[in-house]
């Protein structure tokens, strides 16, 4: 049993000082000056500090990424401590532009070996290409049966790597992954990676428009690439679709007309796309290249998960948002998309949750599953190989 004592709470709504008791990975208890006796329990001053959601990386490169440059400038995987520090206690796993040398075998094992270690870790079947790949043959079969998957994607639209799917093509995979979302309980989402073509979501638009499914089904990332894509975003999102900004980035990416995360939201905000339907994620392990006029890679760097946070702390150091309202970009939005548990803070709710450093706003503690799994900032989770 954990203790939580003199922590400012935000769930991500502001609840003001709370204590909270954990045991069996839950919340139990919650209120002011909670007060526990005849148990033997660990018990931790917060100090202040503020307790908020374990953070909701909706995609992460968990088992690398890159590659367009050849073999040599494939990324590394992501190492589970850096997700720790980084105040990540759930991510959603990806293939992208290879799944020829990476595949969803591969992706299902560091999917298992993340949860392991004490995180809450889903994957997507597919990748950026049509036809899908699968683990199964089928996509349904995969959502249905394979516990970790959630949904599928990214698949690339708007990108000379994807495979240009018409929206017929597009459709169908949305459809299978819709029903296989309904029978299972599951959200059955789309991940769409939007690449830089001028073409933008138009092929998403066209489903929309030319069959039953709703435009919810989608669930669009890399929105934040130029002002005109933050601007169709914008209008995409007023027929109630949702816009995930990348806050993984480099200078010459933003040098290139690039925004990042937290002035992309800020600006879709102004467009009036309500909050509930925007969220960040970090593409951590994916590459970050650069291609010159003729289509050719001429740099490439690794995103990192850390980026997560930073963005969001950027919106609450300079007061754009509140820290409830910024904090629903990583928590609470991302994973009402996505059908997960994970994402909030309540009584008889999973015990995920993250310390705030507020003078800082540096992560100095994670708690996943109900066990620390970093402690004033010391890392406490290890796997086999650690010594």
């Amino acid at each position: 049993m954990l203790l939580i004592k003199n922590a400012q709470v935000f769930a991500p709504q502001a609840l003001g000082n709370v204590d909270l008791l954990i045991a069996g990975g839950k919340i139990v208890a919650m209120e002011k000056q909670l007060n526990v006796s005849g148990f033997k329990l660990d018990e931790y001053d917060a100090a202040g500090q503020w307790l908020v959601p374990g953070f909701v990386d909706s995609l992460v490169h968990i088992t690398g990424g890159g590659g367009e440059g050849g073999f040599a400038t494939r990324t590394p995987e992501l190492n589970a401590v850096d997700a720790i520090k980084a105040g990540v206690t759930t991510m959603v796993g990806v293939l992208g532009t290879d799944a020829t040398c990476r595949s969803l075998g591969e992706l299902f094992g560091k999917t298992q070996a993340l949860n392991a270690i004490g995180l809450h870790c889903y994957m997507h079947s597919g990748s950026y290409q049509l036809p899908v790949q699968t683990l199964t043959g089928d996509l349904r079969k995969d959502i249905m049966l394979i516990e970790p998957v959630i949904g599928v994607g990214e698949i690339a639209i708007a990108d000379h790597r994807g495979s240009q799917p018409s929206w017929r093509e597009l459709a169908r995979v949305a459809s299978d992954a819709r029903v296989a979302g309904m029978l299972s309980g599951k959200s059955g989402v789309v991940s769409v990676h939007v690449g830089e073509d001028e073409s933008a979501l138009d092929v998403l638009h066209e489903v929309v428009a030319n069959t039953a499914l709703p435009i919810s089904q989608f669930y669009p990332t890399h929105m934040g690439r130029s002002d005109s894509l933050i601007a169709k975003g914008a209008a995409f999102a007023r027929l109630g679709g949702y816009l995930d900004f990348t806050t993984s980035t480099t200078d010459d990416i933003l040098a290139m007309g690039e925004r990042r995360a937290s002035e992309s939201v800020q600006i879709a905000l102004e467009k009036g796309v309500p909050l509930s339907q925007m969220t960040f994620s970090s593409d951590a392990q994916g590459s970050l290249p650069h291609f010159n006029a003729a289509g050719q890679l001429d740099g490439l760097e690794v995103g990192g998960i850390g980026s997560l946070w930073e963005e969001v702390a950027r919106l609450i150091e300079a007061k754009v948002l509140s820290v409830s309202d910024a904090l629903k970009l990583i928590t609470e939005n991302p994973a009402r998309i996505l059908g997960l548990a994970q994402g909030k803070i309540s009584l008889n709710g999973g015990a995920d949750f993250a310390i705030i450093d507020s003078e800082r706003l540096a992560v100095s503690g994670l708690v996943s599953r109900g066990k620390w799994l970093m402690r004033d900032s010391k890392i406490l989770a290890k796997s086999m190989f650690d010594r």
